[in-house]
C-alpha cells in the first residue's frame, strides 16, 4: 500500500513533469516528448494512415520496411532528383525486391502523395493541439513559431522534399503542397487578428506578416548550412523571429519566471 510519503514525493514528480512539459517549456526535449515523429512509434503512426493503400498489412513487418522505403527516397531524391528517381533505383536502394516494393506503394504519385499526407498530419496535430491549449495570442504566437523550427528539425527530410520536389510533383500533389504553406499563414492570421481584437497587437496588415514570418521560418530549412556555418541554434533563430514579430506587432514578450 502506497504511504502519504509516496504519494507526496508521486504529486510532486506530476508536478514537475507538467511544469517541464509541452507548451509550458519550449525547448526540443519537451516537444520531441510530447510529439513521437521519430523511431518506430512515428513510422507506425506512417503505417496506421496508410495501411489500407497497402497490401501488407502485418505491422511489424511494414514499419521496418516503410522506413527503409522513405529513407531511400529521401537520399535519392537528394542525390538525383524525384523525377529521375525510378521505382527500380528505389527498389536497389531500398534493398527491397520490386515485387515487395509494390505490397507498399502503387507509384511514385502514390509515394509522393503519401510524404505530403503524412507531413501535413503532423502539422495539423500540433497546430490543433495548439489551438486546444487556449494559450494568450502572445504565448500562441511564441508557441507557434518554436513548433514550426522544431518540425523543421525532427521532420527535415519531409520538408525539404515536399518543398524542394514540389515542381516534379504532380499538380494534385503540388496544390496539397503548397496548401501546407497557407496552413500555417492561417494559424498567423488568426492569433494576429486575436490580438488585435484583445489589444495585445497592433497589426495593420495580418496576411502580408504572416507570409513574411513564414518565409523566414522556411530559411531553416533551406538554408540550414548557412546557419550551421554562424553557429545559430534552432531555439536562438525561434527566438529571434519571435521577437521581431512582436517588434512588427507593438508587443512585448512575456516576462520570464523568476528562478
Amino acid at each position: 500500500m502506497p504511504t502519504l510519503s509516496n504519494v507526496k514525493v508521486a504529486e510532486k514528480n506530476d508536478s514537475l513533469r507538467a511544469e517541464t512539459a509541452w507548451p509550458q517549456t519550449l525547448s526540443m526535449e519537451s516537444f520531441r516528448e510530447k510529439w513521437q515523429f521519430e523511431g518506430e512509434p512515428f513510422w507506425r503512426i506512417v503505417f496506421n494512415m496508410h495501411r489500407d493503400k497497402m497490401q501488407i498489412k502485418n505491422s511489424r513487418l511494414a514499419v521496418g520496411n516503410l522506413e527503409k522505403i522513405f529513407n531511400a527516397t529521401f537520399a535519392l531524391a537528394a542525390e538525383k532528383g524525384f523525377q529521375a528517381m525510378s521505382l527500380r533505383d528505389l527498389s536497389s536502394e531500398a534493398q527491397i525486391s520490386m515485387g515487395g516494393l509494390y505490397s507498399y506503394i502503387g507509384s511514385k504519385d502514390d509515394l509522393a502523395s503519401v510524404i505530403e499526407g503524412v507531413l501535413r498530419s503532423c502539422i495539423d496535430r500540433v497546430i490543433d493541439a495548439l489551438n486546444e491549449a487556449q494559450l494568450e495570442p502572445v504565448e500562441y504566437l511564441r508557441t507557434l513559431i518554436f513548433s514550426e523550427i522544431y518540425m523543421e528539425e525532427v521532420l527535415r527530410p519531409w520538408y525539404h522534399f515536399c518543398f524542394m520536389e514540389l515542381r516534379g510533383l504532380p499538380r494534385e500533389q503540388q496544390q496539397q503542397t503548397l496548401a501546407l504553406e497557407l496552413r500555417f499563414e492561417d494559424a498567423l492570421i488568426e492569433v494576429f487578428n486575436r490580438g488585435n481584437a484583445a489589444g495585445q497587437f497592433r497589426c495593420a496588415n495580418p496576411v502580408l506578416l504572416a507570409s513574411q514570418v513564414t518565409a523566414q521560418l522556411e530559411q531553416w530549412h533551406l538554408k540550414q548550412w548557412k546557419f550551421k556555418l554562424r553557429g545559430v541554434s534552432n531555439d536562438q533563430y525561434a527566438q529571434f523571429i519571435f521577437d521581431n514579430v512582436l517588434n512588427c506587432l507593438h508587443g512585448s514578450a512575456p516576462e520570464e519566471p523568476n528562478g
